[in-house]
């Protein structure tokens, strides 16, 4: 898949994988800032505990 040059891939905060916006499977906004999802699976994981994605998230500079 080829990328735009502006598209800006993220961190899944569950896997660790890197996920563009336009490949993401789902995205959800918590506290005002946009998480993108490459599964259902991490998607759900996280909506059910965000604390604890974001919190591995931050520690490891993600």
């Amino acid at each position: 898949m080829k990328r735009e040059r502006n598209e800006r891939s993220h961190k899944d905060p569950v896997c660790g994988m890197e996920v563009s916006p336009i490949a993401a499977v789902d995205q959800l906004i918590h506290e005002g800032k946009t998480y993108y999802f490459c599964s259902e699976a991490c998607s759900e994981a996280f909506e059910a505990e965000p604390a604890r994605y974001l919190r591995h998230h931050r520690q490891h500079g993600m």
